[in-house]
């Protein structure tokens, strides 16, 4: 029998109208099966008719108006304008994706023509493009209940490359996951997309997810949460009779170097900043700078002092449901008791729900100790960082070579500083998906170039991100065509090339007929 349940309001505690039903595993298997039939359609539609339902769904959402808005900050507590933004960012990564989808290069086509002639042997006519996977399984998350959540870019991304989806919503926020779901619905309706072409599940159970992920109809997986349940799908995944690829984002402690000549130059302002990187958002960013590595410096003392002092006198904020502050409260405590960790600064602000406000924190060790302790490398979900002076830069390298992947690794370093630490470059870019310099992580443009992701254990494949236009490579596999006749070809492989993309035609990038 399906079981109820309700969002709370984590600012007072407060159990929210409507009660939601979690989804049985009859459910699933309809809405599963009802993708499975959606599928050849679907992706034998024009690509205009895509992109026509990606704008639809950004219109749709749009039109929702205040209610979503009013409904997401009841169920997460985040402020409006941080909502008013996430809603312009997933209407426009809708948008985005229609572009890409109308554009067409992405399927990657190439050809290589055939010589008869070719001695000892005739060489064949090849050509290669990408292909949808097939219906795709995406959760969403707590922190970002719009842009990585039921209408998200996991979302939009497989539904540009031409596979349904069917989304687990996240059970602290149903009601904003149902409200999206209409928008989606919607935009389908308006489109005329077929039946099954999207759908949601509901439930708090992980046992939705596991009957989601272990649906035979099921091609794949993207996931956006923490290392654990990520982990959950990806085993879950492996274990069924046709593995799947799970494409799990799962955080990370996102390092962050500081050099000498950046600390002496302006280490008070680098301290400024990255503090307000900890506290944004009450630390619920999976780039949220979760460990500070300073390089040996006469101004190491005092950056370091500045940032205690910043993270001491922020406020509490309130998380988005009391499962992550207690998380947050059990890690910190955790990392604090390993032998050469103190808390060096911590805020004694109150929020408004002692259930779910977050004081931001910072930590501290020294080199002996991080090498001793891995988990200091690791992520504290929250509003904090662990700090560790060094006494030389190559104990710094030294460290940085222990690190496991990371979604990003930032430097604030002068060009002086850069050019005296290319061996550190060198290895934050074998450990982190993306490297900034002189900013924050914090703060994911949704652009051509982005990539979000990293090694493992950020996420379970390197070579795929979860936000930019490159997210639909992960919904797609290649197929080669070996002389077939014109006619009989996708219309992106055809000589006259209909639709004029850009094509690998005998090694030469062209949107020119072969």
């Amino acid at each position: 029998m399906s079981q109820p349940f309700r969002a709370t309001d984590p600012a007072t505690g407060e159990s929210l109208e409507p009660s939601f039903f979690e989804s049985t595993a009859e459910e699933v298997d309809a809405v599963a099966r009802a993708a499975a039939s959606a599928f050849a359609p679907y992706a034998a539609l024009p690509a205009d008719r895509r992109s026509a339902f990606l704008r639809a769904i950004g219109e749709q959402l749009q039109a929702l108006g205040d209610p979503l808005l009013e409904r997401a900050r009841r169920e997460t507590a985040l402020p409006r304008p941080r909502l008013e933004g996430e809603r312009t960012r997933t209407v426009n990564q809708a948008r985005l994706f229609a572009d890409v989808v109308d554009e067409g290069s992405w399927v990657d086509a190439r050809i290589d023509r055939a010589q008869p002639q070719r001695q000892p042997a005739p060489k064949p006519d090849l050509r290669r493009m990408l292909v949808p996977l097939g219906p795709v399984a995406v959760f969403g998350s707590s922190n970002f209940p719009l842009a990585f959540s039921v209408a998200g870019g996991d979302t939009v991304s497989a539904l540009a490359a031409g596979c349904p989806v069917v989304v687990k919503a996240h059970p602290a926020h149903p009601g904003t996951s149902e409200l999206a779901a209409r928008a989606v619905r919607a935009a389908a309706r308006a489109t005329d997309m077929p039946d099954g072409v999207f759908g949601v599940v509901h439930g708090p159970s992980p046992a939705v997810g596991q009957a989601l992920v272990a649906h035979p109809a099921i091609q794949a997986v993207a996931f956006t949460g923490s290392f654990r349940g990520g982990t959950a799908l990806a085993q879950a995944a492996a274990r069924r009779a046709q593995p799947v690829p799970v494409f799990a984002e799962m955080g990370s402690a996102n390092p962050v170097f500081v050099l000498p000549e950046a600390l002496a130059t302006r280490g008070q302002a680098v301290a400024d900043v990255l503090a307000a990187s900890v506290t944004l958002g009450c630390g619920q960013f999976c780039t949220s700078p979760g460990l500070t590595l300073v390089a040996p410096s006469p101004a190491a003392e005092a950056f370091v002092g500045r940032l205690g002092a910043k993270l001491a006198e922020a406020p509490a904020g309130t998380m988005v449901h009391a499962g992550i502050k207690r998380a947050y409260d059990a890690e910190l405590a955790a990392v604090a008791a390993l032998p050469g960790v103190r808390v060096a600064s911590r805020s004694a602000g109150r929020g408004a729900n002692p259930a779910t406000e977050a004081q931001p924190a910072l930590l501290l060790a020294d080199a002996a100790t991080m090498a001793a302790h891995q988990r200091l490398a690791e992520e504290i979900y929250g509003p904090v960082t662990v700090a560790v002076p060094f006494s030389s830069g190559d104990e710094m390298v030294a460290a940085a070579r222990r690190l496991h992947g990371h979604l990003t690794a930032t430097l604030f370093a002068t060009e002086r500083d850069l050019a005296e630490n290319r061996e550190l470059v060198a290895v934050l870019a074998g450990k982190a998906g993306r490297l900034v310099l002189n900013g924050v992580p914090t703060g994911v443009e949704v652009t051509h170039a982005m990539h979000h992701g990293g090694p493992w254990p950020a996420t379970t494949d390197p070579r795929a991100t979860s936000v930019g236009t490159a997210a639909i490579l992960r919904f797609a596999r290649p197929v080669c065509y070996q002389d077939f006749p014109d006619a009989a070809l996708p219309e992106e492989l055809r000589d006259r090339n209909p639709r004029g993309i850009f094509r690998l035609v005998d090694g030469r990038l062209t949107r020119d007929s072969p």
